[in-house]
């Protein structure tokens, strides 16, 4: 499960950015994960709710975001929603794409509390 270490690197970056900050306190914390990211997000969920355990984001909130992949078509320049990078152009059936979102694993933001 390649999630729990993903997870430890998401705990691993806030605490560092904490440390940065002269901070031992994380109240929030918002994700941003493509749908062709590669993640089960409930895969991922559970193993955040056990690593985070005795961090700074033990009782911090955590939003995951779920950013839908879309594409744009090489040929007629549709843009559409995907679910697999083999899919089609729902407009020419074209299979050259270009994947605009979707792929993202990010933290978008990090609240950090003063001690």
């Amino acid at each position: 499960m390649h999630e729990f270490s993903i997870a430890m690197s998401i705990i691993e970056i806030a605490e560092d950015e904490a440390a940065a900050n002269n901070s031992s306190k994380i109240s929030a914390m918002e994700l941003d994960i493509g749908t062709m990211a590669g993640i089960e997000y409930y895969a991922l969920d559970t193993a955040l709710e056990m690593a985070v355990k005795n961090t700074l984001l033990e009782h911090a909130s955590i939003k995951v975001n779920k950013i839908q992949a879309r594409a744009r078509c090489s040929d007629c320049s549709y843009e559409f929603d995907i679910s697999g990078i083999t899919d089609s152009c729902p407009k020419c059936n074209s299979l050259f794409n270009e994947i605009l979102t979707g792929s993202e694993l990010k933290i978008k933001s990090i609240v950090i509390e003063e001690d």
